[in-house]
């Protein structure tokens, strides 16, 4: 039986502490919306969208409702439909595959790379057929994927690429804003993420006009102008509150980026005696640490979960079942064997405390918890 801890909580993420350090602007930025009456669309959205496209380095971002609605519009932008497949990671958070389907789409599954957590690059050739029309590459984690191999095999097969990079705000890859390597990026402004609203919030982000275009009109009735819509679309609109909001913490996502990689670094360092796996980034990579994830191995897992929380540490696992065996996906019929790597990493990975605001004895006070416990 473990003693409980007297010493103060550690959150899993710190939205309190964030706040705290930017009140004034997001207050008084708040404070003019409602002064303006600014609410769905208007020149708050508009300011963000510009921003946040320039920080990608693309030319248009569309603000949307959520992360989900974005892979949803992207898909449907670039003619995804009934009868197509469309090729992703086995285990991302649902709203991937959901999207796919919502698009009408069969997803396609394909397991991991146990060193990153990422598609397995050398994996998706496999899993292409004549109805494969896109490929959904996920950043999970805030790791950028192996985008040369991405773009390479869809290049061989004629396929788009639509990235989800909800957990990745501001990563390059080869010195590049991620971005700038699909052809459309999709982007959750969950109040969790590191680019995170008050609300639900998303954007999709391209250089191409067209596709920019048919997205802000599906997101918004399948219209351009007030009563006259050239098609059925839906209602998946960013508010101003949220566009404003988003435009102030914009801001700060480059020094808060260097504050989660400066926490990595850290717990590398302090966690490198344990018996524990830390996080691989691929070479010439700048990941953004959304999550920092260790894998625990020897069926420790869930005791050492259970034992931070003891010591008021919190934890997550992201994500506990891979997609594909989830009840949602069983008609699928995949087998226990189908996604080895994606099976094994779901009992063994464990997400640490992580936000830009952590102190250097907080991640000490993590690691020598995880010592303690006999790791």
């Amino acid at each position: 039986m473990h003693t409980l801890s007297t010493a103060p909580p550690i959150a899993l993420v710190d939205l309190k502490a964030q706040y705290h350090s930017i009140k004034s602007d997001v207050d008084a930025a708040i404070t003019e919306v409602l002064t303006d009456t600014s609410f769905i669309g208007g020149p708050h959205v508009q300011a963000f969208e510009e921003a946040f496209a320039r920080y990608c380095g693309v030319d248009h971002c569309v603000g949307v409702a959520n992360g989900t609605d974005a892979l949803f519009l992207a898909l449907k932008a670039v003619g995804v439909g009934p009868g197509d497949e469309v090729v992703t990671a086995a285990n991302s958070f649902i709203a991937t595959s959901e999207a796919i389907r919502m698009a009408g789409a069969q997803c396609v599954f394909v397991d991991i790379n146990p060193a990153t957590f990422n598609i397995h690059t050398d994996r998706i050739e496999d899993k292409i057929t004549p109805k494969t029309k896109a490929i959904i590459p996920v950043h999970l984690y805030g790791q950028p994927v192996d985008m040369a191999a991405i773009t390479s095999i869809a290049a061989q097969h004629g396929l788009r690429v639509i990235a989800d990079a909800a957990q990745a705000h501001g990563a390059q890859y080869r010195d590049q804003p991620i971005a700038q390597l699909a052809d459309i990026t999709c982007f959750s402004f969950y109040p969790g993420k590191n680019l995170g609203a008050y609300g639900d919030a998303g954007a999709v982000v391209t250089n191409n006009a067209e596709w920019a275009t048919a997205v802000r009109m599906m997101a918004n009735h399948g219209r351009t102008r007030k009563y006259d819509h050239d098609f059925e679309g839906v209602n998946s609109r960013l508010d101003g509150l949220q566009g404003a909001i988003l435009s102030v913490k914009l801001r700060h996502l480059t020094d808060w980026t260097q504050r989660r990689r400066a926490n990595a670094r850290r717990y590398n360092a302090v966690l490198a005696e344990r018996n524990i796996v830390t996080p691989t980034e691929i070479e010439d990579v700048q990941a953004v640490y959304h999550l920092y994830v260790v894998r625990v191995p020897d069926g420790k897992r869930d005791a050492l979960q259970e034992y931070l929380k003891t010591q008021g540490i919190s934890t997550g696992i992201h994500y506990p079942i891979p997609l594909p065996y989830l009840k949602a996906y069983a008609y699928l019929g995949h087998t226990p064997t189908d996604f080895p790597e994606a099976r094994r990493a779901s009992a063994e990975i464990l997400s640490l405390p992580m936000f830009p605001e952590m102190s250097d004895g907080q991640i000490d006070r993590v690691a020598e918890r995880i010592s303690a416990f006999g790791l």
